[in-house]
């Protein structure tokens, strides 16, 4: 224990100094703009009012926003978790030419930096008439590279007794996917869900540029334009912005960490 103290010394400091500016920003939020201007700077509110939410959510549209993020997060989930099982399974039970290379080009996508395929995915989408509109924020993730290789090396791992057995019975191959093999994957599915929804509900580039009127823009961008402009030096106002984005992925991070843990985990050794 004394050979190790300075080991819970170090990350009682990293503790402090990633949650501090996050405690900073929520405590900020119940202040008024006098106080936060005030110096030396306060901790506490000296006079706690809600009036940053009140304005947040009744003169910026917030509420909104917040169906924005929400939609386009819960059916960007939903299609990882159906497709990329899907395709997951396939890959890794089913036995058809050029599978191999299949998941090969899988990886390569994988390696490839999102930015070089930005031009031309916004392109594409544009000339599909799908700019400004749920479907241009929705359809270029419903399946991602990562998700189906978690799936895969998940499906790995599964006997294929189970896939005999279940053929042997007269299942079809969607059955045997649907009813015997996708319910022992719920560590994995529970991994990709979370990783899913926290990435599209912090998505800001794409649905920026995608986004062009304010009934389709998403709580980040929605945020950082606010925060320019006659509204750049009204901080308690973004201060409460930030806590409406964070918060919600904040709780579902900590209320499932333990299914983001065990999936990788279980994952990693298939």
């Amino acid at each position: 224990m004394r050979r190790t103290w300075w080991i819970y010394l170090i990350g009682t400091l990293g503790l402090v100094a990633v949650a501090a500016p996050f405690l900073w920003m929520v405590l900020g939020s119940f202040k008024t703009q006098g106080e936060l201007l005030r110096v030396p700077p306060t901790w506490l509110p000296s006079d706690a009012t809600t009036e940053n939410y009140e304005a947040l959510f009744s003169k910026a549209h917030f509420p909104r926003y917040f169906l924005n993020s929400g939609l386009v997060a819960l059916i960007v989930t939903a299609g990882n978790l159906t497709f990329c099982s899907m395709i997951g399974y396939a890959l890794a039970k089913l036995q058809f030419r050029g599978r191999n290379a299949l998941f090969v080009v899988v990886m390569a996508t994988l390696m490839i930096p999102g930015m070089v395929t930005f031009v031309p995915l916004f392109v594409l989408v544009t000339n599909a008439g799908l700019a400004n509109s749920y479907p241009g924020l929705i359809l270029p993730f419903l399946v991602s590279p990562f998700g189906v290789f978690l799936m895969r090396q998940f499906f790995l791992g599964l006997p294929d007794d189970l896939i005999d057995a279940g053929r042997v019975d007269g299942s079809s191959e969607l059955g045997i996917f649907a009813r015997i093999m996708l319910p022992l994957t719920r560590p994995a599915l529970a991994t990709l869900g979370i990783l899913t929804f926290l990435g599209s509900w912090n998505n800001f580039l794409w649905p920026l540029v995608i986004a062009q009127t304010e009934d389709k823009y998403t709580l980040p961008v929605a945020l950082a334009l606010y925060s320019t402009g006659q509204n750049a030096q009204n901080f308690g106002l973004l201060m409460a912005g930030a806590v409406v984005v964070v918060v919600p992925v904040l709780v579902i991070f900590l209320a499932f960490q333990r299914h983001v843990t065990k999936g990788i985990a279980i994952t990693g050794l298939k």
